[in-house]
């Protein structure tokens, strides 16, 4: 861990904080066709009244997923921040998909799970439908791709899924779970 960085269970500084929200409301800012009528106030007011999220927020940003508001669930209130990095995140890449396959493993381990590593950072994987509905904001992973949450009756049979974008459409595939790749990483979602 580098100097200044929070560890799973550090909260962040005063410094980081201000930081981070910077950050985030600077790119709030540029991107405002990812949130139509969504005010940066008030997310920021959702932020401020659950801390805890900011850490979640900030391992996003530090691992190269470049977090931004997505959308507002109208029935529970709350903002929903996606990973909008152009390529899955530098920070998440080479992973399998969860501990059981990373566990299954006997050679050649990668360095953890895109499950392990999401729930650590204390966000979910974004579904296939999440997936699609980011597509629409952009063009992301075009040149790399993304574990995506796995219905559990593939997950028993051994596979995982992963999608990306090529030729202006999205795709889904199916890998081995236990597989990785320097070009697959994860995306991320956070409900505040």
């Amino acid at each position: 861990m580098k100097a200044g960085e929070p560890d799973s269970g550090q909260t962040l500084t005063a410094f980081q904080r201000e930081e981070l929200l910077a950050v985030l409301k600077a790119r709030f800012e540029i991107n405002l066709s990812r949130h139509p009528g969504l005010s940066w106030l008030e997310a920021a007011a959702r932020l401020a009244a659950e801390p805890g999220k900011l850490r979640s927020l900030y391992e996003m940003e530090r691992s190269g997923g470049e977090p931004d508001v997505t959308g507002f669930d109208e029935q529970t209130g709350e903002y929903i921040f996606t990973d909008c990095s152009a390529e899955s995140p530098a920070g998440r890449r080479s992973l399998c998909y969860d501990q059981e396959a990373l566990d299954a493993r006997k050679e050649n381990k990668p360095a953890g799970s895109a499950l392990g590593m999401a729930s650590e950072m204390g966000a979910e994987l974004l579904d296939e439908r999440a997936y699609r509905q980011l597509q629409k904001l952009g063009a992301f992973d075009v040149k790399t791709s993304s574990w995506i949450l796995t219905p559990p009756d593939i997950r028993r049979l051994g596979g995982a899924l992963f999608a990306d974008r090529r030729y202006g459409r999205v795709f889904v595939y199916h890998n081995g779970a236990d597989s990785y790749y320097g070009a697959r990483g994860f995306r991320c979602m956070l409900r505040v």
